[in-house]
């Protein structure tokens, strides 16, 4: 193992020891042990920036299931790296703000440490990993641990709640991104990522390509939140607020993001994968904006907010597919989709998180969220106001800061898309910059009502549940950090085009560059007088026009019905699912054993018979049968007249003898056939079996007058008969059919010469059954703590009578 998967599962590592230090060092915060995971994993991946700047690519091999090609294969480029450095950079400033905003005497630390390893472990493997199925792994983590961190706080309904919509939602979508990498493979026969891109030509035209590409595109969409799936993102809001600013602006909801450009070599040549891409996020953009303007809980603005610059990033991401339909880099100005895409990506981590933080400082200094109640509080939360302006205005796209450059590029890419000649974006191409500039206006107003309707205007001290404070300086050092990065990237954003960005761009258009090659990425200011500036202008007028005039318009939102509404949907499909797994769980699970074993034996004897005949597989061969002697037809009786005892008697005394005769007659058997290690075996378990029975039996009950006077059940006999009939049948025709070698010749040999025992019985069950035996002794074991622990419980519970 090298010391790049080590990287990947490092968290993991950690989690197991995270109880422990909880443990050991009560007047600790946990989160200080835990800042040094992503802190030293920053500064390991820092040393690839040379290596993928330079073009190059780092493979680290791991073979794991080589026989059904799962290996776990790490591979480092410009894509992987980027997410690798978002994941443990902005986990450091998560972990730190989570030292001061989780209380160590309230909170449950040790859960919640292990979690957020958990998932910063999975997230590393999702953007590392080469292996698809090793990739899926670590996705379905994903969705686990997000799920645990969603519900960290169960007593809380809607936590509960949130957490399971997320997991349902994001888990399906895995399913479906699971079943396109079978057809990829199907495609390919490789499970390789890498492997998969290289052979892209062979991909595009198969005929499955289409089905691979919506079931894979499905699992991305699920996942990054993307229209109609985004109903997760602002339920799981229900989370603690380091959990939000981590899973949802910089982590979890980019893994769908990091899969469509992982495999935007291979689908993006397609006109179905542009406009599926471009159209589902020039969508998400719109309808998340939209909504969050209605909003009134900070978070929640804040989680459409996600949902429209997630649809944002993704929207630029089909764009920019279309450069790969020019033969000529050089004329070709559809790569810039694709670097606002990336730039625009790094953008959202920074000033995102700033604000999630910022708004967990308000509500835990002041006891709530909720901006109706808020106001006023910039006097009184100086520092707190300042991060919320800076982040506030990057994500509205104004300048000086770096949500106005990629916020332009965007702008850009969705006018130039429009004179694009292929995949008729001539007829409904005109909507993408119509829709931009619709859904940058209500960016703009919700930006605003995020800064000035919570720190402007009149404080409502009354309607709080604490006095309003600055929050400690240990709170503001992770959100002052990351607007100070959205000011550096603001005025020195290329410190970024070629260790960060170039790198990545060319991850993920591969084919557009020549051996030696690199992307041209020059991000500035000031373009001259541009239709993207001219629509930035008429962002901030019309913009500021609808939100001092708000409560005017703002009645528009009642004209959108809530039954109507996707939320509505996914909540009947619930209701309506929970009601019809009752119908079906009360009808077959009723409680009675008798009835488990009727479906049961009644599907074994139809299934098996029907089969048998079917494929002609009944056989009666007795050509190596031995004779029958008359010991056998005289045990034979014996074993048959009591079974009836036990079956037939209404004594429980009788039923126990006749219980015991019918083993002793088995072990006869063995003994006649040969085989006195199993007799002995036999006679063992015999004697102790029906040893216990005598024993428990003065404690039993008497037996029931009712069941005394039960009925012969015909049925019952019926499907009796039938099992016994089926087992019959397929032992005279697997006796009567040799379809390979016995094997008996096998296991004296190879137990004498292999395993060195002359003992054949005890060679086969300590060597070429060893796992079975181990795991039949571990079960034992269970069962045994099992039964002393309820002897303890039971003898405590006296003690306390």
């Amino acid at each position: 193992m090298t010391a790049l998967h080590l990287a990947i599962i490092a968290p993991f590592l950690a989690a197991v020891f995270v109880p422990i230090l909880y443990k050991m060092f009560p007047n600790i915060h946990t989160g200080w042990f835990v800042l040094a995971v992503p802190a030293v994993l920053f500064a390991y991946f820092l040393q690839y920036l040379p290596v993928t700047s330079n073009k190059e690519t780092v493979m680290a091999v791991l073979d794991w299931v080589p026989s059904l090609d799962i290996h776990f294969n790490a591979y480092v480029d410009g894509l992987g790296l980027l997410f690798a450095l978002l994941i443990t950079g902005i986990g450091i400033l998560v972990v730190l703000y989570s030292i001061y905003y989780l209380s160590k005497k309230t909170e449950a630390l040790h859960t919640f440490y292990t979690f957020l390893l958990m998932f910063m472990g999975a997230m590393l493997g999702v953007v590392l990993s080469d292996n698809m199925m090793v990739l899926y792994m670590f996705w379905e983590i994903t969705s686990l641990s997000s799920f645990l961190l969603i519900a960290y706080w169960y007593e809380r309904e809607k936590s509960l709640y949130g957490a399971l919509k997320s997991m349902l939602i994001t888990v399906l979508g895995g399913f479906s991104m699971l079943v396109g990498f079978v057809l990829l493979y199907s495609i390919t026969g490789t499970f390789s990522i890498q492997e998969t891109i290289a052979l892209s030509s062979e991909v595009v035209s198969h005929e499955l390509f289409l089905p691979a590409m919506l079931t894979i595109l499905l699992g991305a969409f699920t996942k990054s939140a993307q229209f109609p799936f985004h109903i997760w993102l602002p339920d799981a809001m229900e989370a603690p607020t380091p959990v939000s600013a981590y899973l949802h602006s910089a982590t979890m909801v980019k893994a769908g993001i990091y899969l469509i450009a992982r495999l935007s070599p291979v689908f993006a040549v397609s006109g179905e994968w542009m406009w599926l891409v471009a159209g589902f996020g020039i969508t998400t953009l719109f309808w998340g904006s939209f909504s969050a303007v209605r909003q009134t809980d900070l978070k929640s603005i804040l989680a459409f907010s996600t949902v429209s610059q997630l649809g944002m990033i993704l929207s630029m991401l089909g764009v920019g597919a279309a450069a790969l339909h020019f033969d000529n880099l050089d004329e070709n100005l559809y790569v810039g989709a694709t670097t606002a895409a990336i730039f625009h990506l790094i953008n959202h981590a920074t000033f995102k998180g700033s604000l999630f933080m910022m708004a967990g400082i308000v509500d835990h200094e002041t006891g709530t969220r909720d901006i109706r109640r808020l106001g006023g509080l910039m006097t009184v939360m100086p520092i707190t106001f300042t991060i919320a302006a800076i982040g506030g205005f990057s994500m509205a796209g104004l300048p000086p800061f770096n949500g106005f450059l990629s916020k332009e590029m965007f702008f850009t890419a969705m006018v130039e898309f429009t004179e694009f000649q292929l995949f008729n974006v001539d007829t409904f191409g005109i909507l993408f910059p119509v829709l931009a500039w619709i859904a940058s206006v209500f960016t703009f107003i919700y930006s605003m009502m995020l800064i000035f309707k919570t720190f402007t205007g009149k404080m409502q001290p009354e309607k709080l549940d604490v006095k309003p404070h600055e929050a400690p300086f240990g709170m503001l050092l992770s959100p002052i950090i990351l607007v100070s990065l959205v000011l550096v990237f603001g005025f020195f954003p290329n410190i970024l085009s070629y260790t960060i960005i170039e790198p990545a761009m060319a991850s993920i258009l591969p084919s557009l560059l020549q051996e030696g090659e690199q992307f041209y990425v020059d991000i500035y200011f000031w373009h001259g007088w541009t239709p993207e500036l001219y629509m930035t202008l008429g962002v901030i007028g019309t913009g500021v026009l609808l939100y001092l005039g708000i409560k005017k318009w703002i009645g528009v939102y009642r004209l959108f019905p809530e039954g109507l509404s996707f939320n509505r949907l996914y909540d009947q499909t619930i209701i309506q699912g929970e009601r019809m797994s009752e119908k079906v769980i009360g009808w077959h699970m009723t409680g009675y054993i008798k009835d488990y074993l009727l479906y049961i034996f009644s599907f074994f004897t139809a299934a098996l018979l029907f089969t048998l005949f079917y494929k002609g597989a009944f056989v009666v061969n007795t050509e190596n049968v031995a004779p029958i002697s008359v010991y056998e037809l005289i045990l034979a009786g014996v074993l048959i007249v009591s079974v009836g005892i036990v079956m037939f008697t209404k004594s429980r005394l009788k039923a126990i003898i006749g219980l015991g005769v019918a083993g002793y007659t088995v072990a006869l058997f063995f003994v006649i056939f040969r085989a006195p290690d199993l007799a002995l075996t036999q006679l063992i378990i015999e004697t102790v079996s029906v040893a216990l029975f005598l024993l428990c039996f003065y404690h039993l009950p008497q037996i029931s007058k009712n069941l005394e006077s039960v009925r012969f059940q015909a049925g019952n006999f019926i499907i009796s008969a039938a099992v016994g009939l089926t087992i019959t049948l397929i032992g005279i025709a697997a006796s009567s059919s040799r379809l390979f070698d016995s094997i008996s010749g096998f296991f004296p040999e190879a137990s004498y010469e292999e395993a060195g025992g002359k003992n054949m019985v005890n060679v086969i069950l300590v060597d070429f059954r060893g796992f079975d035996t181990m795991l039949e002794i571990l079960v034992l074991g269970i069962a045994a703590v099992g039964i002393f622990a309820m002897i303890k419980l039971r003898m405590a519970g006296r003690e306390q009578l």
